[in-house]
């Protein structure tokens, strides 16, 4: 014999898992934009260093962006 059941608690649990994504995602964006201020702010402090205080960091000028953001390239 066979028996049907109605879980009316598994919708709410699709509900709440795609809450949960959601609120997941929108940290993860905050995350990304916390990141990325901070690799703002680095490259700002460095483009106000005179030409000499770079050579003696070994960055040049137009290197800036590129230094700041150099564990994601792989050159």
């Amino acid at each position: 014999m066979t028996t049907l059941t109605t879980d009316i608690r598994a919708a709410n649990r699709g509900f709440r898992a795609r809450i949960s994504a959601f609120l997941a995602s929108l940290a993860r964006a905050f995350e990304a934009h916390a990141y990325n201020a901070s690799r703002r702010d680095q490259i700002e402090s460095l483009q106000a260093k005179s030409d000499a205080e770079l050579a003696e960091i070994g960055v040049k000028r137009e290197d800036i962006v590129h230094y700041v953001y150099r564990d994601l390239f792989y050159a």
